[in-house]
C-alpha cells in the first residue's frame, strides 16, 4: 500500500465539495490539492437527483446561514452558468394557496421574504389563473428570481477549472478510515494512505460516519429520506410556465409535491418523502442491513418517527397508492391523471437528526484541528455551493496560512 502526501485532501465529489476544490485552488494556487470520490462520476447522488432548481431563499429563517447562502447563491450561479454558457433559464415559482389556512401561511413567508429582501409578488385568484391556465388556487406567491438549470453540468464545469489550475481528482476512491496526528491526517482508502495537512469533508450521505472516523463527537446521524418523482407524459409540457409549488405545512418538514419545469423541456412531480432504508438506495428494492441497523439503534431516529408519525404514514400510502399522490397534485393542477404519472429516478436527502429528535434544517459544520467536516447539506445546497464553497475556503485560511 502506498503513501501520497498532499497539503489538501477533499472527500467528497458532489457539487459542495468540487466547489470548495475549485475556490481553494484558485486562492492557494500552488498548494498541492486532491479530492477523492467514492462513486466513478462526479455529482452522483444528492447533486445529480436534485431538480435543478436555483431556490431564491423563500422559506429560510432571517439570519440562517440557509438564507445567506441561498440568497448569495442564487446570484453566483446565474453568473457561473452566464459565463460558462451552461443552460439556466429564469422561469419563477408560483405558490399556490388553495384554501384559507394555506392563505395565511403565506402572509407569513410573505413578510419573511421581505426581511430577507427576497422580490415576491401577490397573486389574486385571477391574476393567478393569467398567468397559469391550468393551475387552481385562490391565491399565490409569485417569486421571479427562482430559476433552473442543470447541477452535474456546473459541477463538471467546476472540476475541469479545478483540474486546470493544478488539482487533481481521484474517482472510485472510497474511504475507509481516518486517523489524525499531531502534525498531518491519514485518509485511508483501500488501495493507498493518503496523507494531508488539512482534510475538508463534504460527505453527504456519509457524513455522519466521516465526522466519526475523524474521532469527532458529534450529536447527529444521517437519516435517508427517499423523494419519489414523476415525470409528466410529454404531451404536458406547456402545461405550466413556472415551478408550482404548494405552501409549505409548518408541520411537515419537506415542501411537498410540486410542478417542476426541467431545463430540457420536461415536467416533473414531486417529490414525496419516505424513510429510506438505504442511504443510497435508487432501486425500487432498497435495503442495507448496516444501514437500517444504526438507524434502528440511534434514539434520536425513534424521537423523531414518533413526532411526525402522522404525516410519515401519510407519505408511505401516497408512496404505494398513486392515487393518494395524485390527490395532492389536484388542489392546484387538476388535469392531471394517473396515465400522465411516467416513471422518474428518485433522490436521497441526506437529513440529519440530533440526538433529541429534531430535524436539523439548517447547514451544519464540524472541525478538528486538521479537518472541517460539512455534517448537514439539505436543500438549497446546490443553489448555496458557491458560498458554501467560500465559507470551508475561509475557514480552512484561518487554520493554515498556506
Amino acid at each position: 500500500m502506498g503513501k501520497k502526501r498532499f497539503d489538501i485532501v477533499l472527500i467528497g465529489g458532489g457539487i459542495v465539495g468540487v466547489s470548495t476544490a475549485w475556490q481553494l485552488k484558485q486562492r492557494y494556487p500552488d498548494v498541492s490539492m486532491l479530492l477523492v470520490e467514492k462513486e466513478l462520476i462526479l455529482a452522483g447522488h444528492q447533486t445529480g437527483h436534485n431538480s435543478g432548481v436555483v431556490h431564491a431563499g423563500v422559506y429560510y429563517p432571517p439570519g440562517s446561514l440557509k438564507a445567506d447562502f441561498c440568497k448569495r447563491g442564487a446570484v453566483c450561479t446565474k453568473e457561473f452558468c452566464c459565463e460558462h454558457n451552461i443552460p439556466y433559464e429564469q422561469c419563477g415559482k408560483l405558490l399556490v394557496a388553495t384554501n384559507d389556512s394555506e392563505c395565511r401561511r403565506m402572509d407569513l413567508l410573505q413578510r419573511n421574504c421581505h426581511i430577507n429582501a427576497i422580490e415576491i409578488h401577490r397573486l389574486s385568484e385571477k391574476a393567478l389563473r393569467r398567468r397559469e391556465p391550468n393551475i387552481r388556487g385562490l391565491a399565490a406567491l409569485l417569486v421571479p428570481n427562482t430559476a433552473i438549470t442543470d447541477y452535474r453540468k456546473i459541477t463538471g464545469k467546476m472540476a475541469g477549472l479545478f483540474m486546470s489550475l493544478g488539482g487533481e481528482i481521484q474517482t472510485g476512491v472510497e474511504v475507509m478510515s481516518l486517523r489524525e496526528k499531531s502534525d498531518c491526517i491519514h485518509i485511508h482508502t483501500r488501495s493507498d494512505i493518503l496523507e494531508a495537512l488539512f482534510l475538508v469533508v463534504c460527505g453527504g450521505l456519509m457524513a455522519d460516519r466521516l465526522a466519526r472516523m475523524a474521532g469527532l463527537s458529534v450529536n447527529f446521524r444521517i437519516v435517508p429520506f427517499r423523494g419519489e418523482y414523476f415525470r409528466l407524459h410529454s404531451r404536458h409540457n406547456g402545461t405550466v410556465d413556472h415551478l408550482i409549488y404548494p405552501v409549505p405545512d409548518p408541520n411537515f418538514p419537506f415542501l411537498g409535491v410540486h410542478l417542476t419545469r426541467m431545463i430540457d423541456g420536461s415536467i416533473t412531480v414531486g417529490p414525496n418523502a419516505v424513510l429510506g432504508w438505504k442511504r443510497e438506495g435508487y432501486g425500487k428494492i432498497n435495503f442495507d442491513c448496516r444501514d437500517v441497523f444504526e438507524m434502528l439503534t440511534y434514539p434520536g431516529f425513534w424521537k423523531v418517527i414518533q413526532k411526525n408519525l402522522g404525516s410519515g404514514l401519510g407519505e408511505v400510502r401516497d408512496s404505494v397508492f398513486r392515487t393518494g399522490y395524485l390527490k395532492r397534485i389536484h388542489k392546484y393542477c387538476p388535469g392531471i391523471t394517473l396515465k400522465d404519472l411516467l416513471p422518474y429516478p428518485p433522490g436521497i436527502r441526506a437529513q440529519a437528526v440530533s440526538n433529541d429528535g429534531v430535524l436539523i434544517h439548517d447547514f451544519l459544520f464540524a472541525e478538528s484541528r486538521r479537518s472541517f467536516h460539512v455534517c448537514n447539506a439539505p436543500s438549497p445546497a446546490a443553489t448555496a455551493a458557491i458560498p458554501m464553497g467560500g465559507y470551508l475556503c475561509r475557514k480552512v485560511g484561518e487554520t493554515f496560512d498556506f
